[in-house]
């Protein structure tokens, strides 16, 4: 198995190299960069200025906005950009892979600051999604597997398929007209993940407001996944029931239980656990736009949209490459969870 990881390893670094190269290179070829939006920025402040009547300083002053060619020349010294592309793209490889990311250019923090700040809306969102799906979804499969073609199988798929079709934003706004005080009832809160006097809370206080925040944007996230992991579970499920061996177990008089939690459970767990690393790694970094922004979750969806609007390259860049990383380390070891699940499975060499 070692030299398959070795391989493995290896073959991430031209893949992450292949990333890195297609980002930057998009983020050449995209209109406006940063310093053209400094100075939109600082053009737009003037003009408010000149419309209110003032005349003196506006932003950094109606001087320091009319830009001269000497200016920009610095600015563009400042980030780099006077370089030749050669240049900036191995500056830009020698910072992502020494894991030195950098500063926000508007945020002015260090871009790992700015990713633990908002980590905790990330980690709340996809820890309690992962939960609360697999916990829910496995039962409820094997259950429809057990069950098939009675009444309690085509109600429940009738209801997963019904929220699998609703997009999570749509039930958002639904949730938040019908008990965020939008037009019925003001039941739950609309923003932040604590109340503002969380600190004053007993623990089962903090608890309970934590909860109560998390409950309508946690059900928009997790409603779309349920159906997907559900009739995955139950499929593979009913495969399993139908093969030979389940048979033969119970010709051998073996109880129905064990037979379908001992035998049966363990080989329909191999589809699923695909997709089980790389579900529990991307708890940490989940992120939706459009949830965070309809219920003011200030997480990393919203970070990376902004990102790319702002072009923060440090942030876009680091980002990509983070998430990217993750991604091929949860594929890595979905692989080698197989082998655990199925001792079948074998990554070295057959005999020739």
């Amino acid at each position: 198995m070692w030299p398959y990881i070795a391989k493995r390893l290896l073959l991430m670094l031209p893949t992450l190299l292949g990333i890195v190269a297609i980002t930057f290179l998009v983020l050449q070829l995209v209109p406006g960069g940063p310093v053209e939006r400094m100075i939109g920025q600082l053009r737009a402040h003037e003009r408010a200025g000149e419309a209110g009547g003032g005349t003196g300083q506006v932003g950094l002053g109606q001087r320091e906005s009319h830009l001269e060619a000497e200016q920009l020349a610095y600015l563009n010294h400042l980030y780099g950009f006077d370089q030749p592309l050669h240049v900036q793209f191995y500056r830009w490889l020698v910072r992502l892979f020494t894991f030195d990311f950098g500063e926000s250019y508007y945020h002015h923090k260090k871009v790992v600051e700015l990713v633990l700040e908002k980590l905790p809306v990330s980690i709340s969102l996809g820890g309690w999604s992962f939960l609360l799906t697999y916990l829910t979804c496995i039962p409820l499969g094997i259950l429809k597997a057990v069950r098939h073609g009675s009444r309690f199988d085509s109600a429940s798929s009738v209801v997963i398929l019904v929220g699998y079709s609703i997009p999570g934003f749509v039930l958002g706004i639904f949730l938040i007209v019908l008990f965020g005080g939008g037009s019925f009832w003001s039941l739950f809160p609309l923003r932040g993940l604590t109340s503002d006097n969380f600190g004053q809370l007993s623990l089962l206080g903090k608890v309970a407001d934590y909860l109560w925040h998390l409950a309508l944007p946690l059900l928009c996230y997790v409603i779309g996944s349920f159906s997907v992991l559900t009739l995955l579970t139950k499929n593979s499920f009913l495969d399993e029931v139908n093969k030979q061996y389940v048979y033969t177990a119970r010709a051998k008089g073996l109880p129905e239980q064990k037979v379908l939690f001992k035998h049966v459970l363990r080989n329909a767990m191999i589809p699923l656990i695909l997709g089980f690393p790389g579900s529990f790694l991307a708890l940490f970094f989940t992120g939706s736009l459009l949830i965070e922004t309809l219920f003011s979750l200030d997480g990393l969806g919203l970070l990376s949209y902004e990102s790319i609007i702002s072009r923060d390259y440090p942030v876009v860049m680091a980002t990509l490459f983070f998430f990217s990383l993750l991604a091929l380390v949860s594929n890595l070891l979905s692989d080698l969870s197989l082998v655990l699940v199925d001792p079948r499975i074998s990554f070295e060499s057959a005999p020739r």
